[in-house]
């Protein structure tokens, strides 16, 4: 017995497509509420197992957005498009500090006619790292001779290791920020 799915409204068909903008809508309110849930569960475990909140947006939390990234990359660069699966883990990064970001705090300003503060020591030093990084990336790859290998997947790991630990030094004023 096979089951019976009613196909008017599947946007594949040509009867469906004038639903994209409810499923389009629809998407975006799932990734919001899925969002919202994620930040509150780590930050829920990390109250439980004694981690920090900067430790966790830092490590668990980058690690669990970026994983979708990373299956697209791994996807279009078997594919043969290594240009494409490095552009795309940039250019979504990009997109979230541009867009990601912005937007919710417009909607927010918009709504309580106030900014939003955001409050972390260290910040400018935090972004200059995050500059100096992306030199970093760019080096190591031409060291690399631009050929993706286990000394650059080893130099990528290292070098993501020691972001971490300098902004945390940074949030938690071991390392004080000059600015």
């Amino acid at each position: 017995m096979t089951p019976s799915f009613n196909l008017d409204n599947d946007t594949y068909l040509p009867s469906g497509k004038k639903f994209f903008p409810i499923t389009f809508v629809g998407s975006i309110l799932w990734i919001a509420a899925y969002s919202y849930l994620m930040v509150w569960w780590a930050n829920m475990v990390g109250e439980t197992v004694l981690i920090p909140p900067e430790v966790m947006g830092l490590t668990f939390l980058a690690a669990g957005t970026s994983i979708p990234d990373l299956i697209t990359s791994v996807i279009v660069a078997r594919k043969g498009f290594g240009d494409m699966a490095v552009s795309s883990s940039v250019g979504s990064n990009i997109f979230d500090v541009t867009v990601g970001l912005p937007v919710p705090w417009l909607i927010y300003g918009i709504i309580y006619s106030k900014p939003v503060e955001v409050n972390s020591v260290g910040m400018v030093c935090s972004i200059t790292i995050l500059f100096m990084m992306l030199l970093f990336v760019v080096m190591s790859i031409a060291c690399f001779r631009w050929k993706m290998n286990k000394g650059l997947g080893f130099t990528m790991f290292l070098l993501y290791f020691v972001f971490v630990a300098v902004s945390l030094m940074f949030e938690y004023e071991i390392i004080v920020c000059p600015v």
